[in-house]
């Protein structure tokens, strides 16, 4: 049972479970913010490089990346004008990041998971003389020495498979412990690929917390910790850096009149924070950032809401945390990602689950789009927030679909009830 604290600053909206908006009082502008943060440009630029460097290991290891020369980037789509219609609410125009298709991973995981265990890879690689040629490490003589060093992490699913992907493929030990909110064909699919997976009976928290004193214990050990690590959420922001090219191929112009309107789901809050502090970066003040919470995990709307340094959990409030929207299904943000956003972003929208799936099913049926709830809950949260926030002129909004990708057939059946097996593509 769930015992609230008095004295939190939390709508009561949000207490109750009701999907809410919530329009962020402590915004500030971008070119103020930025400068006091603990990470700067140019750590997303050194990050960027480190994604090139590594880009010929990339292409090597994973067929589906020869055709982008190693680069992990997903395409930026527009749906038909009566889909995007239906997620605005009205008039407008919509783009969709699809990161549910994002290569090697089919989810955002990819960006930060991927990214940290190249991290790791060439800080041991550093004891025996990193090469000149990095795709050297796809190599026997290396994946011999990658094979006495572990990677571990905790997750509720998609970033333990991106680590352990990649942690595998390079010929590391990965050791992922799974929240009881992970789904089993998630367990599975790590299980094929050598992973050790490790079953918590207990929340996201929980699982990160095992996965931390289980690393711990051993020598040549790196703990992935998505909560306070820098490395994740550096490989996120560097998707601000290919979301721009996109946008300027694309020939939309962005600037204060002409604002992007950025819909991120969250959970710990690595990912989306990480997106956000390199989108403020690129556009400044002509980006908004809007998180998508589930309204039973509303850690990050919690946090900034309840204005408490400390960490403050769903729990405190009253929510179960218990969430179809499984990859959003997190108890207390990260407080590193709230630190960073906590200025930035523009608001939180929380959704229920039976919207989330009411627009994986409208995803697939009108956009062709195969997407888990948690991805889905961002199409869900854009018209209510165009109907609480004033008028932004001639923006473009952008929906940030996370995850999906890669469900199996009967999984993403169960989730399309309404639909006859036949209708899946491929």
């Amino acid at each position: 049972m769930n015992h609230p604290k008095p004295g939190l600053s939390v709508p009561e909206a949000v207490r109750a479970g009701i999907p809410t908006v919530w329009r962020n009082p402590h915004v500030r502008p971008a070119a103020e913010v930025l400068p006091k943060l603990p990470l700067q440009w140019s750590d997303v630029q050194a990050a960027q490089a480190r994604w090139r460097r590594f880009a010929p290991l990339l292409a090597k290891l994973f067929p589906e990346l020869r055709s982008s020369g190693g680069l992990i980037d997903s395409a930026l789509l527009e749906p038909k004008e009566s889909f995007a219609r239906a997620v605005l609410g009205g008039e407008g125009r919509l783009l969709v990041k699809a990161d549910h298709d994002l290569p090697v991973t089919g989810c955002i995981k990819a960006r930060g998971g991927v990214y940290e265990v190249l991290w790791y890879a060439e800080r041991v690689a550093e004891a025996f003389g990193a090469p000149d040629d990095f795709a050297s490490f796809a190599d026997p003589a290396w994946r011999e020495r990658f094979a006495h060093h572990t990677v571990v992490v905790g997750s509720t699913g998609n970033l333990g498979f991106s680590v352990g992907v990649m942690a595998r493929a390079l010929g590391f030990a990965a050791e992922v412990h799974m929240s009881s909110d992970a789904k089993a064909w998630k367990k599975d699919r790590l299980r094929r690929i050598g992973v050790n997976v490790v079953e918590q009976e207990a929340d996201y928290t929980a699982a990160v917390a095992a996965a931390r004193s289980s690393a711990a214990t051993r020598p040549k050990c790196h703990f992935v910790d998505d909560e306070t690590s820098e490395q994740l959420f550096l490989g996120y922001a560097t998707a601000a850096i290919d979301l721009q090219a996109q946008l300027e191929a694309a020939g939309i112009a962005v600037d204060t009149e002409r604002p992007l309107l950025v819909y991120l789901p969250c959970g710990v809050g690595g990912a989306p924070g990480g997106i956000t502090f390199g989108l403020n970066h690129v556009f400044g003040d002509a980006v908004r950032c809007v998180f998508v919470e589930p309204v039973e995990s509303p850690c990050m709307l919690v946090q900034l809401a309840s204005g408490s340094d400390a960490s403050v959990s769903v729990y405190d409030i009253g929510r179960t945390n218990r969430t179809v929207q499984d990859g959003l299904a997190v108890a207390s943000a990260s407080l590193f990602a709230a630190g960073v956003v906590r200025h930035l972003i523009d608001g939180i929208v929380t959704v229920s689950d039976a919207d989330s799936l009411e627009w994986v099913r409208r995803a697939w049926s009108e956009a062709g789009l195969k997407l888990e709830p948690s991805a889905a809950s961002a199409l869900a949260a854009v018209a209510s927030w165009a109907r609480a926030s004033p008028s932004t002129g001639q923006r473009t909004d952008i929906v940030w679909t996370t995850g999906g990708g890669l469900l199996p057939d009967d999984v993403f059946l169960e989730l399309l009830n309404d639909l006859p097996a036949g209708t899946i593509r491929s």
